[in-house]
């Protein structure tokens, strides 16, 4: 069965919501439209939705998607290739792709629009994260639990879980994130989702601190089963408790290495 593609149209919700639009590309509401711009697209390369070496869509249509304008967008995308995220290729077959190799850690926006490395989290913004995503997550999973899902969307559910469980160690917050946020696409919510995106992006650097852990990738598999499970069967209740758990789980660890 194929993967979901970044790229691809959506039709979660029966009024449209979502319908036409990327998983993270999506519009764009608020006066910080360069910030959020820069923001959008780094997301898609840290959480691994866009891979080493794939283009991104042409600035015309990503101005589309964000419905804010072209010379943003250029300024966007001009910011992550000087940081080393993006390159340019001219020609016929050219371009804006991901880089093969991106910079690694945390990083900021500053306020002359470059962007740089990012210093260790401290214990209150470790605690912030953590706590954003305990509230998020499980109101996720309980409102895609009640969406009327389609057929095309219960397999995506389903084949994002059985990839995670069967993806190698290096590949697998990769998969994991992937499976998170369709979770939070089923809700049709486009906020909802970039609200996740965001959070998950400050965890998976947080993860990147700490040991990958066979027994916990174990752990975290069966849970993952039990979440969608509860999903596809439409028991909202049982999804939200079963994605709160799971978070609890990452929480301690997180909390034991780091604090």
């Amino acid at each position: 069965m194929e993967d979901f593609d970044l790229f691809a149209p959506t039709a979660v919700d029966a009024q449209g919501v979502g319908a036409g639009r990327s998983l993270l590309l999506t519009p764009i509401r608020g006066g910080n439209t360069y910030e959020e711009a820069v923001e959008r697209i780094l997301h898609t390369i840290r959480l691994g939705l866009v891979q080493a070496g794939e283009q991104l869509p042409p600035e015309r249509e990503l101005a589309t998607m964000f419905e804010i304008s072209r010379d943003t967008v250029r300024e966007a995308i001009a910011s992550l290739t000087d940081a080393g995220y993006l390159i340019i290729r001219r020609g016929r077959y050219g371009g804006t792709f991901v880089a093969d190799a991106i910079p690694e850690g945390p990083v900021v926006i500053g306020r002359d629009r470059d962007v740089s490395p990012r210093l260790a989290f401290t214990a209150p913004e470790i605690h912030d994260v953590l706590v954003l995503r305990s509230v998020l997550e499980p109101g996720a999973a309980f409102h895609a639990a009640t969406s009327d899902l389609t057929g095309e969307m219960r397999e995506k559910l389903w084949a994002a879980h059985q990839e995670t469980a069967s993806a190698d160690p290096r590949d697998y917050r990769r998969f994991d994130s992937r499976l998170h946020l369709l979770i939070a696409e089923l809700t049709g919510s486009n906020a909802l989702v970039n609200q996740v995106a965001q959070t998950r992006v400050k965890v998976n650097e947080l993860l990147d601190e700490i040991p990958l852990l066979p027994p916990n990738i174990a752990h975290s598999n069966a849970q993952h089963e039990a979440i969608v499970m509860a999903i596809l069967t439409g028991r909202a209740e049982d999804a939200e408790a079963a994605m709160r758990d799971h978070l609890s789980g990452s929480a301690a660890l997180l909390r034991g290495f780091l604090s």
